[in-house]
């Protein structure tokens, strides 16, 4: 039986009419008989239309609404029947903390591990401050290097996610956080050591990696050369993406070891802090390398003396296909140097020297290079102030080898007979 309302009228009242005349309302009195108090009002019951019994949830969908609520305070969905950690899973919000959907995501790798092949995780959360007394009895007072009341912080260990996906082809990770705004706080994008030491061991173990990008993490030297250490003579890596970092002389010949002792044919150092000490290590190993097609060293700090030896460099190589020093504070000496790659190099098809100090005499080296270059089809020398008539040489240069490569090697007549 549905519920019921009352409804309380008043005998007695008067309804308005046309013509501003009125009629009484029937008397709804119980009896005629009976002049009590109540007797012009009348208990009516009716039933209630809104009322529905779907209206109140039941009560354990009361508790698997607070246990997704409270999901990243006490996140118990090892404890739920299948039926209900599926209820539980479709409400999470995606904004949930990494340390706390890293277990959930191990939970399913059993299922999915032989079909997972890219990784890509573009922010992290800040690291978790460990309880001093929870340390206490891990560090002791004469082997640490913290100062007192600091506490080591570290992000989440990716280790365990990685080595347990045996086909995992690429690595995608930057350590920051995305649109803090006023919370802002330099703490949000530090990459620890610790953190580089759990990264390094995991993809030392992923034997499958082909590409493996950390960008926009604070790496410096010393991480640089933590991670290149493990991996040297990997079997499988093609592209490493170390750009937007802190790299410096030091770690940039780390790379350049790791150039010759892998089959890398794709490095991206752009954003760093490289110098010219940095550039003749690559280009030293760049010398003697047969593997590597493309070098991304824009917005570094190469100068001529660097950009010089890049320049010997891709005189004795013949695998390079594409080459960015982009804003590298270049000038006519290089110029000069890459006259003589124009010349003689057939293998590179891309150069970037844009936003340099190349100047028209430069410029007019670069032309008179080029003017037996039958491969190079892309030549970036946009704010290199080579001037207006070299530039514009140099495009329809450019466009004649762009059309004779799409055409391909044309058929040679065959030979008329003597």
């Amino acid at each position: 039986m549905l519920p019921v309302k009352e409804t309380w009228l008043v005998s007695g009242m008067r309804q308005a009419v046309a013509a501003g005349r009125s009629r009484p309302v029937p008397s709804l009195r119980r009896s005629q008989g009976r002049l009590t108090a109540d007797s012009f009002c009348v208990h009516r019951i009716i039933e209630d239309p809104e009322w529905s019994l779907a209206a109140v949830p039941r009560l354990t969908e009361l508790c698997l609404q607070h246990i997704a609520h409270n999901f990243t305070q006490n996140p118990i969905l090892d404890r739920l029947l299948p039926e209900h950690q599926r209820k539980v899973l479709d409400r999470l919000p995606t904004g949930l903390p990494l340390a706390v959907t890293a277990n959930l995501v191990l939970e399913l790798i059993p299922l999915c591990k032989d079909y997972v092949r890219k990784l890509e995780v573009d922010q992290f959360l800040p690291p978790l401050k460990v309880d001093p007394k929870e340390e206490a009895d891990d560090i002791s007072d004469s082997g640490s290097d913290l100062g007192f009341g600091e506490v080591p912080m570290h992000h989440y260990d990716l280790g365990a996610l990685i080595t347990a996906l045996p086909y995992l082809e690429e690595l995608h990770l930057t350590y920051g956080v995305k649109d803090c705004g006023m919370n802002f706080e330099w703490n949000l994008f530090k990459f620890t050591y610790q953190d580089c030491c759990n990264l390094a061991d995991a993809v030392k173990k992923c034997h499958k990696l082909k590409v493996f990008k950390l960008t926009r993490s604070n790496v410096d030297d010393d991480k640089t050369r933590l991670l290149v250490r493990s991996l040297l003579d990997h079997p499988s890596l093609v592209e490493l993406n170390l750009s937007h970092n802190l790299i410096g002389d030091t770690g940039t010949q780390a790379v350049g070891k790791l150039i010759n002792r892998s089959r890398l044919e794709t490095l991206d150092l752009c954003n760093n802090k490289i110098h010219h000490a940095g550039a003749q290590a690559l280009a030293q190993a760049l010398a003697q390398n047969c593997t590597l097609t493309s070098l991304n060293l824009r917005l570094n700090y190469l100068e001529d003396e660097g950009g010089e030896a890049m320049g010997r460099a891709l005189l004795a190589n013949t695998t390079l296909k594409s080459i960015h020093l982009g804003s590298n504070m270049l000038s006519e000496p290089s110029a000069v140097l890459f006259s003589q790659v124009l010349a003689q190099n057939a293998t590179l098809t891309c150069i970037n020297l844009s936003c340099n100090h190349i100047g028209p005499d430069g410029g007019k080296q670069l032309l008179e290079g080029l003017a037996g270059n039958k491969t190079l089809t892309e030549f970036d020398l946009h704010l290199a102030e080579v001037g207006q008539e070299s530039e514009f040489l140099i495009g329809q240069m450019l466009w004649a080898n762009r059309h004779a490569a799409r055409l391909g090697p044309q058929p040679q007549p065959p030979a008329g007979p003597l």
